[in-house]
Formats: structure tokens, sequence, C-alpha cells
């Protein structure tokens, strides 16, 4: 039986560097078959000013990680 992973849930990352982390789901994209999980999967973002950014420069945020990769925790 297949468990569905919704945002708010919380999960533990089953392979890749992460392995072992547990975080909070932030986002689910069902048709791609990823979710972004809190803390994991760090990626960094260079962005230019904006007007919600006036400073720009590089942010930290996390990239989606396929499904198959997380378990929920109970």
């Amino acid at each position: 039986m297949s468990q569905v992973i919704k945002k708010g849930d919380t999960v533990r990352v089953l392979s890749g560097q992460y392995r072992g982390k547990t975080g909070r789901v932030l986002r689910v994209i069902p048709k791609k078959s990823r979710v972004v999980v809190e803390g994991v999967n760090m990626i960094h973002r260079h962005t230019r000013p904006t007007q919600r950014n006036p400073k720009g420069g590089i942010i930290e945020k996390e990239a989606p990680i396929h499904m198959s990769n997380v378990r929920l925790e109970v």
C-alpha cells in the first residue's frame, strides 16, 4: 500500500547526499513526483536586485527531490 506524502508531513531521506536527514515537506509537485523538504538538497541561487530583495546576491534555498527517495516518518 502506497502512502501519500502531503505538505507538512515529516519525512526521512533514503538516498543521496542528505541520506538519513529528516525534515518537513514544504511543497509537493505531483506531476513530476517530487517534494521539497526543509533543509534538504540546498542550492545557491544567484539573484539580481528586485523590489522584494533590494540587495540581491546569493540565496540558499531547497530544491525538489524525487518522492521515491523519501519515506514518511511515524
